[in-house]
């Protein structure tokens, strides 16, 4: 990040105010002046400090794996400088004008972001008029990195409105009103210059793009547009040397309001969750499904006990829409889903042995300590010398053994591993070149299930029969379950 050569996402933020008719058909012309909207929106807009300790009590038993070393030689020689100091304890340091804020309620209700105020024991908010108040956490979102504060002010604060992201429009104006390098109540501007950017910071990335001037400091800003309203929260930036080059990213308003009202009410983010894995639909997967063009998410996995399994859904199951809302790309699904009122039902339309299928679902809460199950064989796979008979199977390209009681005795495999082995693999094949590895299980073909070779050479078979070239595989790896579109040899 230090070098022209490395260019790195680095975690700032800003606040834009937006100047666009979004309505309008026709080019608007650049507005003569921000100065109104500036004026009116600065004094919602924050600087925000914090204080962190290092060592001492709040460090007490921690071990030299635990803290930087910088920090245990700064503690050591703080100590030598001051042997009988007050209580021997280490000095606190202090960080000023880390980032942004800004107020959402008058009766003190403040938005940054998370990695602002990380690791912070004391958090101190310094307003528009200078006066400076002690700030707690209520929540915060560490995959959205959103943090809701509360401070207790004397009297009623100027506070900010949501605005609506979807409906902003690449080429509308946006301002930025922030704190770059301690710099408070500093404006920029510029305009929107992408939108529902995926920067994979996290599960849910909705990101504007903007070219408005984001620099150090400028975290947990808002995003205005030119009605005033927040729509988006100033979070990252895409820079050569830690400054601004003009792609600046804020998280989308209609993300963060949901998160804001969860975390003010519960103290945490409540998400829907239906129980399954998904990987992307690339144009071979499509086609050896018969999608007319790659979209949707394929389902990997279906997790038992979840709302999916309940609902009917299986696995190589691509799923189209959610709620009435198209998933063209799977990155797009967990955002839908997480944002749907837990306990709802809902309509999911998935693409299944190549017809359209409609079924209901009814959304379940995600579990914010666990996550998404993963089958895993976290075992030493090489055969022994007397292992079952190995099988080619020529049209993929691999050698298999069944797998009996007897290789899930001597591999340590779980009882329910059904399917074929992989022990060989044609280097000059397409399933070698797709990734498949030694040790990988199969145990579905073409949407058919694998539980020994004759099942496969069924599903192989009736694939060229239908004159197919390519099948879709699904495999066990160590990292879970995916699928595989693989070409047939010949």
């Amino acid at each position: 990040m230090r070098t022209i050569r490395h260019i790195a996402l680095v975690l700032f933020a800003v606040i834009a105010v937006a100047g666009s008719d979004i309505g309008a058909a026709s080019a608007k012309s650049p507005p003569e002046s921000f100065a109104d909207l500036a004026d009116k929106l600065s004094p919602a807009v924050v600087n925000i400090s914090t204080t962190s300790y290092r060592g001492g009590a709040r460090d007490e038993g921690a071990g030299p794996g635990d803290v930087p070393w910088d920090d245990w030689f700064r503690e050591f020689f703080e100590r030598r400088r001051n042997p009988g100091g007050e209580n021997n304890q280490p000095q606190r340091r202090r960080q000023a004008s880390l980032g942004s804020g800004f107020i959402i309620d008058k009766a003190g209700y403040i938005v940054t972001n998370n990695h602002v105020i990380e690791d912070a024991d004391e958090i101190s908010v310094t307003l528009a008029d200078d006066t400076v108040l002690d700030a707690v956490i209520v929540g915060r979102d560490e995959k959205v990195d959103i943090a809701l504060l509360k401070v207790e002010p004397k009297e009623s604060l100027p506070a900010l409105k949501w605005g609506d992201s979807d409906v902003a429009r690449v080429g509308d104006w946006v301002v930025a009103i922030g704190n770059p390098f301690g710099l408070s109540g500093t404006v920029t501007a510029g305009i929107i210059s992408a939108r529902a950017r995926n920067i994979r910071v996290g599960s849910y990335d909705d990101f504007i793009q903007t070219d408005a001037a984001i620099n150090r400091g400028n975290s947990g800003g808002p995003l205005f547009n030119m009605d005033g309203q927040v729509i988006g929260v100033n979070t990252a930036i895409f820079s050569p040397s830690g400054g601004s080059v003009g792609v600046g990213f804020a998280a989308s308003s209609n993300l963060i309001a949901g998160v804001i009202d969860d975390l003010r009410k519960y103290g945490r983010t409540r998400r829907g969750w239906i129980g399954v894995q998904i990987q992307s639909v690339s144009e071979e997967i499509a086609q050896s499904l018969g999608l007319d063009r790659a979209r949707g998410a394929l389902v990997s996995q279906v997790i038992e006990d979840g709302p999916a399994i309940s609902a009917g859904i299986e696995a190589s199951d691509i799923i189209l829409s959610f709620n009435g809302k198209p998933i063209d790309k799977m990155e797009e699904l967990p955002r839908v889903v997480a944002a749907t009122t837990i306990d709802s039902t809902v309509d999911v339309e998935v693409w299944r042995e190549g017809e359209r299928k409609v079924v209901k679902m009814t959304v379940a809460e995600l579990d914010p300590e666990e996550g998404s199950p993963v089958a895993r064989n976290d075992v030493d796979k090489s055969l022994a010398p007397s292992a079952p008979e190995e099988i080619e199977l020529t049209a993929l390209g691999v050698t298999v053994v069944e797998i009996s009681d007897l290789v899930r005795d001597k591999l340590s495999l779980p009882s329910t591993m059904r399917g074929l082995m992989v022990v060989k693999i044609d280097d000059f094949s397409d399933a070698a070149f797709k990734g498949l590895r030694e040790g990988d299980v199969i145990d579905e073909i073409q949407q058919m299930k694998v539980l020994n070779v004759a099942d496969a050479r069924v599903a192989l078979q009736k694939a060229k029969d239908s004159e197919k070239n390519i099948v879709l595989v699904r495999i066990t790896t160590d990292g879970g379950i995916r699928y595989v579109p693989v070409k047939m040899a010949g």
